[in-house]
């Protein structure tokens, strides 16, 4: 290959990573996710629910195709009926106008988990990533991408029964 031709693959492909890595730092912005567990002081054997506020940002969708997931990372001390949520087990409405198919992210969403009895006493983080395919139509865009959140919330000795 002639050195002018190195030179100008090499030239396109810089700048091809340095617009992916712009479009990930613009991605970090496309998404807010605002987490809180209810209640926030927890006993043993007790029921509960990780809320989940989650914002997309100006003229941005939030396609329910590839699937919108919600995941969490091992806690021993909250026990999830599953390991994963879809927008179809949360009951996410699907909205359907000119544009296509959109997610319903204006009421919180709530997943119910039970505190474990081996919990143990004291403060802890639940950490989780919500794995999502936002698209523009006025801009012509999509991406395919994760935003990850944490919560804390406490246990007490006492159990429930």
């Amino acid at each position: 290959m002639k050195p002018s031709r190195m030179i100008f693959v090499l030239g396109m492909a810089a700048a091809c990573l340095a617009v992916r890595a712009g479009l990930h730092a613009a991605a970090d912005d496309l998404l807010k996710i605002e987490a809180s567990v209810r209640p926030k002081s927890l006993s043993r054997g007790e029921e509960g629910n990780v809320v989940l506020r989650v914002t997309a940002g100006e003229g941005i969708s939030l396609s329910p195709h590839p699937s919108f997931t919600i995941e969490f990372s091992p806690c021993p001390e909250l026990v999830f009926p599953k390991k994963s949520y879809t927008h179809s087990d949360l009951d996410i409405e699907v909205l359907e106008d000119e544009e296509g198919k959109s997610l319903n992210m204006s009421d919180p969403v709530e997943i119910p988990f039970t505190v474990s009895l081996q919990a143990k006493r004291g403060s802890h983080i639940l950490q989780g990533k919500v794995k999502y395919f936002a698209y523009s139509k006025k801009e012509g865009w999509c991406l395919k991408d994760t935003a990850k959140f944490s919560v804390s919330f406490s246990t007490r000795q006492l159990s429930i029964k």
